[in-house]
C-alpha cells in the first residue's frame, strides 16, 4: 500500500513538473531539436550570429520582453517576431519569456506534401526565400477546409483547444492536444476546432525547393 502511494505521488510529482516546464516562463532549455532546426526556451544560444551554425533566426515572444539589435532597443508583445539572417546578432534581455528558433544551414532537403493546396484564413508575418511565418488562427467551431503544409515548425500561442484532423494521407480521423512545440511533417487535412478557446500558433513552414 505504501509502495502504492509512493509511486503515485512520484507520477504526480512528474506530471506537475512537466506542466511547470510547458509554461512560457518556464527556465530555460532546448524546446526541440532535429536536423532542420534549434527551438530553445527563454535562452538565445544563436543570439551571436555565427556562420554555417547561427544564420537564419526567429525570436517568438511569448510575453513583454526586449530586444537589442544594432545597437537598437525594440520592446515586444507576445505573439510577435523578429527575424534575422546571416550576420546578425542580438540580445534578449533576461528574464524575458520567448522562443528561439534557429534553423540549421546543413538540413537535410524539406519534404513537400503530394499536393499544394494554401491554407485560408491564416495571417501572414514574414514571407522568406526559404521559409515564412505566420499566425494560425481557427475560431472555435470552425473548419479550415482541405490544406496542404510542408515541412513545419509549429509553436502554440493558445493553449486548451482541441482539433479534429482529417489527414489525407491515411484517411483516419484523429483527435489531437498537440504540446507546446510541435515539430510537423508534410500534410494534406482539414482542421476543426472543437475546443473552447479560438486556436492559435506560430507556424515556421519551409518553403521546398
Amino acid at each position: 500500500m505504501h509502495a502504492g502511494r509512493r509511486l503515485l505521488a512520484t507520477a504526480f510529482a512528474c506530471l506537475l513538473a512537466v506542466e511547470a516546464d510547458a509554461q512560457p516562463g518556464a527556465k530555460p532549455a532546448t524546446a526541440f531539436e532535429n536536423d532542420y532546426v534549434l527551438v530553445s526556451r527563454n535562452i538565445a544560444p544563436c543570439a551571436t550570429a555565427t556562420a554555417e551554425k547561427c544564420e537564419d533566426r526567429v525570436i517568438l515572444a511569448m510575453g513583454e520582453l526586449t530586444l537589442t539589435s544594432g545597437g537598437k532597443k525594440r520592446g515586444m508583445k507576445r505573439a510577435e517576431i523578429a527575424v534575422f539572417g546571416a550576420g546578425q546578432s542580438y540580445e534578449v534581455a533576461v528574464g524575458s519569456p520567448f522562443f528561439e528558433i534557429a534553423i540549421k544551414p546543413k538540413h537535410p532537403p524539406i519534404r513537400a506534401p503530394a499536393e499544394l493546396i494554401a491554407a485560408p484564413a491564416n495571417l501572414a508575418v514574414h514571407q522568406g526565400k526559404t521559409f515564412f511565418v505566420y499566425e494560425e488562427i481557427l475560431p472555435v467551431g470552425q473548419t479550415r477546409p482541405r490544406h496542404s503544409h510542408a515541412q513545419r515548425v509549429e509553436i502554440r500561442l493558445n493553449s486548451g483547444p482541441m482539433l479534429r484532423q482529417q489527414i489525407w494521407r491515411d484517411g483516419q480521423m484523429v483527435e489531437t492536444e498537440p504540446v507546446i512545440v510541435n515539430w510537423r511533417e508534410p500534410v494534406i487535412h482539414v482542421v476543426h476546432n472543437i475546443g473552447d478557446m479560438p486556436l492559435r500558433n506560430f507556424i515556421l513552414e519551409f518553403i521546398p525547393q
